[in-house]
């Protein structure tokens, strides 16, 4: 066996099968979680429906619920879906640590910390996301129906429905991730706290142009409801930049200057 380098140094070709081990295992944790999505569809599908079911009752409407017409292979196709998307979800710890774990190698040991730092914060941010919308769905899709004439029915293509709540999900897991990101680019001085702090109007215009896009329908409700939280992350991530600062200027008193223009005096 090929010992490995301290340094985390190897030739392309260890780097090629180091890459295919880690992409297997990521694809390997993947499959089995889609397996268990396949066992349990029938429970995850009557959730996935449940808001529906539940427009249904209190509207006081026969006909809310999804359509599976639009071809002979769609039950087959929404079973598969709702099966792989249960395996990214349920692999997520296994295969973002792969991502590290490729990565981790050519860092140093004290950028190794902080990255292992990045990953216990990441995972429970993700699913933290995915919780709120697993959360905010029913309210969203109750809100959306309801513009829907007192006379009329409301069979939803199941496809459509099926991918207006994944993405959903998906969205609110991806934009959980800001704040690791933001005291990442922190951490590598690319954005200091001072800047953040300046800059929170653009913040808060980008944070709500990413929630109209993220959010597959045209309601203001899904787009207010990804922003508002995210944005208190935004300010969690100063909090958590500013403490990492001050800890760095406690260490090296040089550190408060560095954030100061070239014409700026720096403090005595």
């Amino acid at each position: 066996m090929a010992r490995r380098d301290p340094e985390g140094r190897m030739p392309l070709a260890q780097h090629l099968r180091e890459l295919r081990n880690r992409l297997f295992l990521a694809i390997l944790g993947v499959i089995a979680g889609a397996v268990v999505g396949w066992i349990f569809y029938d429970e995850l599908i009557d959730l996935l429906i449940e808001p529906l079911r539940n427009v249904r009752d209190s509207a006081g409407r026969e006909i809310v619920n999804i359509n599976f017409g639009a071809s002979i292979t769609q039950p087959f196709s929404v079973q598969l879906k709702v099966s792989i998307f249960v395996g990214i979800v349920l692999s997520s710890p296994l295969w973002i640590w792969q991502v590290w774990a490729f990565l981790m190698p050519g860092l140093k040991k004290k950028e190794r910390r902080i990255a292992l730092a990045y990953f216990f914060a990441g995972v429970p941010l993700f699913l933290a996301g995915a919780a709120l919308a697993a959360w905010a769905i029913p309210r969203t899709v109750a809100i959306l129906l309801s513009f829907t004439p007192d006379d009329a029915a409301n069979l939803q293509d199941a496809m459509t429905y099926l991918n207006f709540v994944l993405y959903f999900i998906l969205a609110f897991g991806l934009a959980f991730l800001m704040p690791v990101a933001l005291v990442a680019l922190n951490q590598l001085r690319i954005l200091s706290v001072r800047m953040m702090i300046k800059g929170w109007r653009v913040a808060l215009m980008i944070i709500l142009v990413f929630a109209a896009f993220a959010t597959p329908d045209p309601s203001a409700w899904t787009m207010i409801a990804l922003a508002i939280p995210v944005y208190i992350l935004y300010w969690g991530a100063i909090g958590v930049s500013a403490l990492l600062e001050r800890g760095r200027r406690k260490r090296d008193p040089t550190e408060r200057w560095k954030d100061l223009s070239p014409d700026e005096a720096s403090p005595l």
